[in-house]
């Protein structure tokens, strides 16, 4: 009987190089398109699945941020944590090219060039949180800090206020 093998994303690979433990979620890839619709369909709390959203600053230079998927990103406030004038969000065209991800499936872990990237400060408070795998339809679930210390990032209120 032919053991069914799950489909490795780089992502996973990079965690597994690394010795980081993290659970693999996966829901249809044509199916939930937001992710408060993704984490309904895992059955994960909107709190702990985070979006990857990358912007460029004032100074030319790229960042990332991940933030809960209900919230939105306050740009002033993101500017502040990463020393920048002012940020803004790039192009959903120049995504794929910058970072190797598409629209829906972008994850910090693994890109093309690690970025300067800060996670919402709410990200610590939690066992575990889930972040895109590296394509749509897939989600890997692990220790808020490890991801924190693979990547460099920072932690910080970069949310708006509801």
């Amino acid at each position: 009987m032919a053991k069914h093998k799950e489909e490795k994303t780089n992502v996973m690979r990079v965690l597994d190089q690394k010795k980081i433990p993290y659970t693999p979620h996966a829901y249809p890839a044509d199916g939930p398109t937001d992710g408060v619709s993704v984490a309904g369909f895992l059955g994960q709390d909107v709190e702990r699945v985070f979006k990857t959203l990358v912007t460029k600053g004032n100074s030319g230079a790229y960042y990332v941020f991940d933030i809960p998927v209900a919230e939105n990103l306050d740009l002033k406030k993101a500017a502040k944590a990463v020393g920048e004038k002012s940020i803004s969000m790039i192009p959903q065209k120049e995504l794929l090219p910058l970072t190797g991800y598409v629209h829906g499936g972008c994850s910090p872990v693994g890109m093309k060039k690690q970025f300067p990237t800060v996670f919402h400060e709410t990200a610590v408070l939690f066992d575990t949180v889930c972040v895109s795998a590296g394509k749509i339809g897939a989600q890997v679930e692990l220790a808020p800090q490890a991801l924190l210390d693979l990547l460099g990032a920072t932690a910080a209120d970069i949310i708006v206020e509801q």
